[in-house]
């Protein structure tokens, strides 16, 4: 019964391509969590969310467009966020940019915060 499962365990870790061993020693990468973060302070509850499989720490950085075009910041929402990508979107009165990254701990906090 045991040959049985050492059988299937090296299987599946065969299949993963040796995958499943990131799994079991990656150390858990935190995230800060917040829905309304603005000039150093979170205007809702600081929270922190650990990372998933496929998932990175995301600033959401809130703009608002001027009559003339110009991007006023907002404020940021903190969060972990699956399949992150850094994009711009552009709306007719606000600005959203999206920003990632899993380097590190708390590596969502907003530049000069």
């Amino acid at each position: 019964m045991f040959a049985l499962f050492l059988l299937g365990l090296v299987s599946l870790i065969c299949t993963n391509n040796g995958d499943l061993q990131g799994y079991f020693i990656e150390p858990s990468v935190l995230c800060y969590k917040c829905k309304k973060f603005h000039l150093g302070l979170c205007y809702d509850i600081m929270d922190s969310c650990t990372l998933k499989f496929q998932q990175s720490c995301a600033i959401e950085n809130i703009y608002i467009l001027t009559k003339k075009g110009q991007s006023i910041y907002y404020y940021s929402i903190l969060s972990c966020m699956t399949n992150c990508e850094d994009v711009n979107f552009l709306g007719f009165e606000k600005r959203t940019e999206l920003l990632c990254c899993d380097h590190s701990n708390y590596c969502n906090l907003p530049e000069g915060s």
